[in-house]
């Protein structure tokens, strides 16, 4: 299997990052891309350098490589994350002005009838971001804001960045075991009524 991974710089390094490693344990081809301002992030938010996380990847590749494989539709994978998200990034997608590496394989992706999941990172949403994920839903891609559950009674940040992780493997298609299932390994406690 493979899978292109990008990081823009918006908050939320962390979910790349995760997303990463845990398609390397599950022996998934990555080609990765880093933004220059995911650089400043990954730094700023995890005290890890941009080559420590680029050791995860199978591939990596500058974001001003637009001669690089995954900016052609020829270049065959099993789809794209991009985790964390920019509002940027999600807009030059929304409008087709792929100015760069990740937008370009973003927009092939689209192009290709790929799966193309998205972990957007802002809040509040104004109109304009809403607009752009709406356009960008309609036509198929998932638009994924990292929202945790709190069912699994998470006890650490660990536990919340897992489930998005398990939830982005589950939208790609790989077969994982990181996180309990609403039925299956979780088990809700006993109370009245059906959950809203």
């Amino acid at each position: 299997m493979r899978i292109v991974v990008a990081m823009t710089g918006a908050s939320g390094a962390v979910y790349g990052i995760s997303i990463l490693k845990v398609l390397a344990e599950c022996r998934v081809e990555t080609h990765l891309v880093i933004s220059r301002a995911a650089r400043y992030i990954i730094r700023q938010e995890t005290g890890l350098e941009p080559d420590q996380v680029s050791a995860h990847a199978t591939v990596c590749y500058r974001e001003d490589d637009c001669a690089a494989a995954i900016a052609s539709g020829s270049f065959q994978h099993h789809g794209m994350v991009i985790a964390p998200c920019s509002m940027k990034t999600l807009a030059g997608l929304a409008h087709g002005y792929a100015e760069n590496l990740i937008l370009r394989a973003a927009d092939v992706t689209i192009k290709e009838r790929r799966r193309l999941v998205l972990l957007p990172r802002e809040t509040p949403l104004s109109p304009i971001h809403l607009e752009n994920m709406l356009k960008l839903a309609r036509i198929g891609v998932v638009v994924m804001p990292p929202v945790p559950a709190f069912y699994l009674r998470p006890a650490t940040v660990e536990d919340l960045v897992r489930f998005t992780t398990a939830r982005v493997l589950d939208q790609l298609g790989v077969d994982h075991n990181l996180a309990g299932r609403w039925g299956e390994q979780f088990h809700a406690p006993e109370k009245p009524g059906a959950p809203d």
